[in-house]
């Protein structure tokens, strides 16, 4: 038994399409666990073939949580996910369940286990003034400026990612801190839990690959393309001038389809480009990945044994 008398928690971590929820829900099932989702799309009500988001029939035989939080014009943001997230493990454990954390938004895993910075709270009308500039000069502008003021937050964040541009930006001009320095200064509070990270991939990039296209192509049969359309026909949406800003919509695959059914692209297109997107998702995810030293990696299909072997000394 082990010596730390905390409750655990299980933290499934993996690239995209890297069999994720699957195990997740197989332990849940096996060992009387509850799943709290780690990921940004999932938190989107609407968001369902695109974002792989668990059916009602998987929902039914384990509990999900933090699933379907906001509407997809709404934000939803690291901090919140944290709080969200800590009052459902203590939920969990309270009830003698088995907490466990399965997605792939790296944030959302450091905000809960690592904790954030106090940095100054979001500010509408800044935020809009920021928007403004970006549709005016572009994002690789303001990525340019972010990397002027906060080179280390720049090298951080692609000059592609809008949300966390326009974050960086945004504490930089409330503060004159950048956002770099407010996260080296975190002052965290130890989570009360055990935690076994593990990490799930594919020990060949080119079986990601394949499973990436192969649940691309599945998502497409199930009419991923109507309920973009349903979701583009919402008022809410309609009223925004700039739709594609929406973090729900800048989800991979989202973007890729709303750009085709504003025939930007034909089907070919999309379908590649969705597919380059969650790719380059996928690598981006690695990357982080490699920085959690204290995870071990097992490959889900040929490495079951170890994954059980870990899952059996934990609990």
């Amino acid at each position: 038994m082990p010596s730390d008398s905390r409750p655990a928690v299980i933290a499934l971590m993996g690239p995209t399409a890297s069999g994720k929820s699957a195990l997740a829900l197989e332990w849940a099932q096996r060992r009387g666990g509850e799943i709290v989702s780690v990921d940004s799309a999932l938190v989107y009500r609407g968001l369902e073939i695109g974002a792989a988001k668990p059916t009602a029939e998987e929902r039914a035989s384990v509990p999900h949580h933090l699933l379907d939080l906001r509407d997809p014009w709404q934000v939803y943001s690291a901090a919140e996910f944290a709080v969200d997230a800590r009052r459902a493990l203590d939920d969990i454990a309270a009830r003698g369940r088995l907490p466990i954390l399965a997605g792939g938004t790296g944030l959302y895993f450091r905000a809960l286990l690592q904790g954030l910075s106090p940095m100054p709270e979001a500010d509408a009308g800044l935020r809009a003034e920021l928007a403004a500039q970006a549709h005016a000069e572009g994002w690789s502008a303001l990525h340019a400026e972010l990397a002027r003021i906060d080179p280390q937050a720049a090298q951080r964040i692609r000059a592609g990612d809008a949300q966390r541009i326009q974050r960086a930006l945004e504490v930089y001009r409330l503060s004159g801190k950048p956002i770099s320095q407010w996260q080296r200064e975190s002052t965290n509070q130890r989570l009360p839990y055990r935690v076994l990270k593990l990490v799930l991939a594919p020990r060949e990039r080119a079986q990601l690959h394949a499973r990436i296209e192969r649940r691309f192509d599945a998502m497409l049969a199930a009419d991923f393309l109507d309920e973009l359309r349903a979701l583009r026909a919402l008022p809410q949406m309609q009223a925004l001038e700039r739709p594609l800003d929406q973090p729900a919509v800048r989800a991979v695959g989202y973007r890729q389809a709303w750009e085709h059914l504003d025939g930007v692209t034909d089907a070919d297109e999309f379908r590649d480009r969705a597919i380059f997107a969650t790719r380059q998702l996928a690598k981006r995810q690695l990357t982080w990945l490699r920085g959690e030293l204290d995870a071990p990696w097992f490959d889900p299909q040929q490495d079951r044994e170890g994954l059980e072997r870990a899952l059996a000394r934990f609990v």
